[in-house]
């Protein structure tokens, strides 16, 4: 699916790929590995996703230096869309790129619930070779926590003094540790995981989706 032609089927079909499709699929370009990163991490349904772990984090009080508050919660936002934009590049484009991963999700679509569970979670330390042949996923692994390295060390917030209800001069350490680079890492991978398990069962959910409005549309045209 290389070139420009079909470009958007690729953007709005992988899902629907079968792992028997795989070796018949030509391998993505350079070029085409980061088209896709750009169009999947800059779709319109990835802002407001951070909206809701932004939210979660400010109702945590992760990275406490950023205080609360609209202020806060947009420091948690634009940290948030950063670890994502950063990770989506890593592990989608660059390190694929380099290590001729192929970065796309093959659904399994076939066998239990537990069964196509079990697989979707395993892509996260198995891919395909650019050439086919099944690889340790170190596209994912390495890219993550190349991305959590940079993400934490450029941007997370330093230690600073914040004032606090019970505190008007509180201390709050620095976040740029090897502690916070690992669960961010963990982070990561965890919610990459959802997203495969996702991946994995959305074109079920998408027909049977269909089928229930061409069910309501049926009996509407039927009434009197």
């Amino acid at each position: 699916m290389e070139g420009t032609s079909n470009d958007r089927l690729f953007y709005t079909l992988p899902n629907f790929l079968t792992l028997q499709g795989a070796h018949q699929l030509p391998p993505l370009s350079v070029k085409d590995k980061f088209k896709v990163v750009a169009l999947g991490t800059f779709d319109p349904v990835e802002y407001p996703w951070w909206g809701v772990l932004s939210a979660i984090g400010q109702a945590d009080n992760s990275y406490p230096a950023f205080g609360q508050g609209w202020l806060g919660y947009a420091k948690r936002y634009g940290t948030t869309g950063g670890d994502a934009m950063v990770e989506n590049f890593m592990v989608g484009a660059v390190f694929p790129a380099v290590l001729r991963q192929d970065p796309r999700y093959y659904q399994s679509g076939r066998g239990s619930f537990f069964r196509r569970t079990g697989y979707s979670v395993s892509r996260i330390f198995v891919t395909f070779s650019d050439s086919g042949h099944t690889q340790f996923n170190f596209s994912e692994i390495f890219g993550a926590y190349t991305a959590a390295c940079i993400s934490t060390y450029t941007y997370h917030p330093r230690s600073a003094i914040i004032s606090t209800p019970s505190n008007p001069h509180e201390f709050i350490a620095s976040d740029r540790t090897f502690m916070n680079t690992v669960s961010t890492w963990y982070t990561q991978i965890g919610l990459d995981t959802l997203t495969l398990v996702v991946k994995e069962f959305w074109p079920d959910i998408h027909r049977a989706m269909g089928k229930h409005k061409g069910a309501a549309a049926e009996a509407a045209s039927s009434k009197p």
